[in-house]
């Protein structure tokens, strides 16, 4: 999420659509403010890219749509709109969808320093609550480290960190696996080092 304003004024949804036709940086919206959102870095869009690189040949003729960044989702009707980095649909409404999803199978977020507590706790807690949603996953910049949290049949959030390139995620739904090798290619991103010198006793 970006910076609030010092005197934040309340938006309706409607005031923060018309906001957003005319403005050319994105924002949030949280139960009537709005929260713009920061530049992103080199690592992160060659992330996006990479993801838009495996899941589009992989997606095609399914009948499931990939959008990445600029799509709206609506988290929660008249109360939360943001625009996560990658999410995958496969929902008829979706597709037919002009300005924003609100059935996403799958959200990608790539974590930053200003937004990685914001990913883990209010927009997953907020995430959760997407019926169609079935896996949320976190990547990060500092190395090869990915969290992926999915949906059990128990109701459940099944939480998997990957951490090596031969690891990788594998999403029944749209009947495809991300490798972190695949993920990390040519981001300039190394994968975690042990460090024996780290260690106790």
């Amino acid at each position: 999420m970006g910076q609030a304003e010092l005197h934040p004024p309340s938006y309706t949804p409607e005031e923060y659509f018309a906001l957003e036709e005319k403005s050319e940086v994105r924002h949030e919206f949280y139960e009537g403010e709005v929260f713009a959102m920061s530049g992103a870095s080199a690592a992160h869009n060659d992330i996006v890219q990479n993801f838009t690189l495996i899941l589009r040949p992989k997606l095609r003729g399914s009948g499931c749509r990939l959008k990445i960044d600029g799509m709206r989702l609506a988290v929660r009707d008249e109360h939360y709109y943001t625009y996560p980095d990658v999410m995958v649909s496969c929902h008829p409404e979706d597709r037919e969808a002009g300005q924003q999803y609100k059935y996403p199978v799958l959200i990608v977020e790539v974590l930053s320093p200003a937004t990685e507590t914001y990913d883990r706790t209010l927009k997953f807690n907020q995430y959760k609550k997407l019926p169609s949603l079935r896996h949320y996953v976190l990547v990060s910049q500092k190395a090869w480290v990915v969290e992926w949290y999915q949906l059990t049949e128990y109701g459940a959030w099944a939480h998997t960190a990957l951490a090596e390139a031969a690891d990788s995620i594998t999403i029944p739904e749209l009947n495809l696996t991300l490798a972190l090798a695949e993920i990390y290619d040519e981001t300039g991103i190394v994968p975690m080092r042990i460090n024996p010198g780290t260690g106790h006793e």
